[in-house]
């Protein structure tokens, strides 16, 4: 395993994911959020060391993933089919069951779910091209 390249590929990851979800979120999606407004946490109250920190964790995780199901292939499809089998299996496993536990609107549900799998997929496509195995190890 290539240690060096896992954490660029984690770090890289988790840097375009902080753009990406204040420009999907605080942007595209602000709106859907705004409607919501009473369920959300103010911006004062949220513990945003907490949320990026754990942000930073999963995407060691995600890229680690990546290591272990790596298959030779081009870095960049590898990297988009792992990302999208994530995205689909956090969507089924949280973002449904944020609609299904919290009163949230099925269009935020919904804008969840798509926006987890597009964005993993693109994630684990920056994975796959930053990622590269040891020569000669598998």
């Amino acid at each position: 395993m290539n240690f060096g390249r896992l954490a660029a590929a984690a770090v890289v990851s988790w840097l375009t994911h902080l753009v990406v979800s204040g420009l999907v979120w605080g942007t595209l999606l602000s709106d859907v959020l705004r409607q919501h407004a009473a369920i959300v946490r103010a911006p004062g109250d949220m513990d945003l060391v907490l949320g990026y920190g754990a942000s930073l964790f999963g995407f060691f995780v995600f890229a680690y993933g990546y290591t272990k199901g790596y298959e030779g292939g081009a870095g960049v499809v590898e990297g988009l089919r792992y990302g999208v089998l994530v995205g689909l299996m956090l969507a089924a496993f949280a973002g449904v069951w944020v609609y299904v536990v919290s009163p949230v609107s099925a269009a935020l549900a919904t804008a969840l779910v798509i926006d987890t799998i597009i964005e993993m997929a693109a994630y684990g496509a920056i994975v796959g091209v930053i990622y590269k195995p040891i020569a000669g190890r598998r």
